[in-house]
């Protein structure tokens, strides 16, 4: 009888063992703009498998220097990098999800869409040009608007940001005034004198809740999430349209993504009567021969599992899932150079 409980004992202490040695994390971090699916993704995927994901949403300059300084199994950025950065670095990159960033404002008396805007006029709202909000220029697009004799404050990210990215790739496209004064990158400097920064999309959007009469920028989810009205954007082909997963998936549908080395296009400002004018992808960085083969291994099953069975959680938050043909191509392509054995 003792015995058969000893071995009872040690049975049971073996299979906690295990279970605990089956339980790992992945690590990453970097963008905002992906943290909402990528913590919705984890947490299905736990279910699944018993791996956990800690992610640390720090912004796109702070993920590169996090997998720069091999803290984390991956970093995600939505300022891809260069194909020469990549050599050097030892990495790889691919796109992991695909969304669109909007322009919010906190004005009474207007619901989501219900006000448009165009680039050109978007730059110069940004650039502190445009400081009111019955601005003759914002009037002529919206006739009709009764629009209110308030002061236009300017919210944006306070770090290193792929969502700024993104929007100052955008504003750089249809802007000369703004490709010449600001520039674009994951850092500019905002030439607004009425402005205020936010850390990560989170930030942007509580403060553009609180300030009356902001403007900012994030990543749709965020808008949604938070209630916070959004602008219609007139797109490349002249058409207003508002931001949803389709709007998304157009400005994405004629995307080449092997073009460029690394994977790392620009999806702004693209052709087509239903495009969203400010889309824009979310980018994994690892290592080709990576420190720790089985945390990397794992981070590549749990990439693998959101591709497959992600698509509907990722439309449910108004991101594009990527589609089948491209997620083959990125195993055999860019996986393939990761060396996990």
């Amino acid at each position: 009888m003792k015995k058969m409980l000893i071995q009872s004992l040690v049975g049971v202490a073996a299979a906690a063992f295990s279970l605990h040695a089956s339980a790992q994390t992945i690590t990453g971090a970097g963008a905002t703009f992906p943290f909402p699916i990528f913590s919705k993704w984890a947490e299905d995927y736990k279910k699944a498998s018993n791996v956990s994901l800690n992610y640390q949403s720090i912004g796109s300059s702070g993920g590169i220097r996090q997998i720069r300084a091999k803290t984390v199994t991956f970093g995600a950025t939505d300022a891809p990098l260069s194909g020469a950065e990549l050599d050097k670095d030892g990495m790889v990159q691919f796109p992991v999800i695909l969304g669109g960033v909007v322009p919010i404002l906190n004005l009474d008396g207007f619901k989501p869409g219900e006000l448009r805007v165009t680039g050109p006029v978007l730059a110069e709202m940004f650039m502190g040009w445009i400081v009111n909000w019955n601005d003759p220029k914002i009037a002529a697009l919206n006739p009709g608007k009764k629009l209110p004799d308030q002061t236009i404050t300017v919210v944006h990210r306070a770090d290193g940001s792929g969502t700024t990215f993104i929007l100052t790739d955008y504003l750089n496209e249809v802007s000369s005034i703004w490709k010449e004064k600001v520039g674009k990158g994951a850092a500019v400097k905002w030439p607004a004198a009425s402005s205020v920064g936010g850390k990560g999309n989170e930030g942007v959007a509580a403060n553009v809740s609180r300030v009356k009469g902001a403007i900012g920028y994030v990543e749709y989810a965020y808008a949604k999430k938070n209630k916070i009205p959004h602008m219609a954007m007139q797109n490349r082909d002249g058409q207003y349209v508002n931001p949803d997963d389709a709007t998304f998936a157009a400005a994405a549908a004629g995307a080449d993504w092997f073009s460029v080395p690394g994977m790392g296009i620009s999806l702004v400002n693209q052709k087509g009567a239903q495009s969203w004018p400010i889309t824009g992808a979310s980018f994994a960085l690892m290592y080709k021969q990576p420190t720790d083969k089985a945390n990397a291994a794992e981070a590549l099953k749990y990439f693998d599992w959101a591709f497959k069975n992600g698509k509907k959680q990722a439309l449910e938050l108004d991101y594009v899932p990527l589609p089948d043909a491209l997620t083959a191509q990125i195993a055999s392509k860019v996986w393939s150079q990761i060396q996990v054995k």
